[in-house]
């Protein structure tokens, strides 16, 4: 699969390899999931909430797609670094933070507890005002707090351009959980190119792999290394 992704990408991008680049860290929200060790300051066997919720950054990143985006990623406006990958995300992309960077080689993770979908932007807004922000880019959020289709359109004013975006979609217990599920689907659907990792169907398929929360995962277990497979698939396929 990582060889097949990386052909994929490095084709539509025009370049034969992932180019590294430094991330950029953003002061998560003050509310929302911590979970295990590299969460939080207190080591914890599994994902679920821990007993500090001191905010951890990572500047490290299958099933069916939800969006009509067409399966060969386009080519990349001014502003974005082509064949780069970014990804964005909350506590729960810490939680299979290494089995992405190993499905997918070079990619620049960029992910914190608590953090809301308008942090997202804002890591965004700074990579890509420096720079720095992947023309293929990764967004996990929506797991702390509801979003809107405002919301969705303002990420996208930000990565308009961009060659892929797929956006991973949530499992979380709580009462926003399929509201943002349909504004990510419904997003999707509007942008060319943008594609959705259901994460959410594969998820309910398999309680075995969350933690007491139920919303994060054994850090680098089954559930993680599933979750890694499905977005680089998604990535590199659409």
């Amino acid at each position: 699969m990582v060889l097949v992704a990386s052909a994929v990408i490095a084709a539509a991008a025009g370049v034969t390899a992932f180019v590294v680049l430094d991330g950029s860290t953003s002061t998560p929200a003050a509310h929302g999931f911590a979970g295990s060790a590299r969460r939080s300051t207190t080591t914890s066997a599994v994902g679920g909430p821990s007993s500090t919720t001191s905010p951890t950054t990572s500047s490290s990143s299958s099933t069916t797609s939800t969006s009509t985006a067409p399966d060969v990623p386009g080519p990349a406006a001014p502003g974005f670094v082509a064949g780069q990958v970014t990804a964005v995300g909350d506590s729960v992309m810490l939680d299979y933070e290494d089995p992405l960077k190993a499905a997918i080689p070079g990619i620049d993770v960029d992910a914190a507890v608590s953090r809301q979908w308008t942090d997202g932007e804002a890591v965004l807004q700074q990579l890509k005002a420096a720079g720095q922000l992947g023309s293929l880019v990764i967004v996990e959020l929506g797991t702390n707090g509801p979003i809107t289709s405002t919301d969705f359109d303002n990420m996208m004013a930000i990565l308009s351009g961009a060659s892929r975006v797929v956006f991973v979609n949530v499992h979380v217990d709580r009462p926003w959980q399929d509201p943002n599920n349909a504004v990510i689907a419904s997003g999707a659907g509007r942008y060319p190119h943008v594609v959705v990792a259901d994460w959410a169907t594969l998820a309910a398929q398999n309680p075995q792999w969350f933690g007491a929360d139920g919303t994060h995962l054994g850090i680098d277990g089954p559930g993680a290394d599933a979750l890694a497979a499905l977005v680089s698939s998604t990535l590199a396929n659409g």
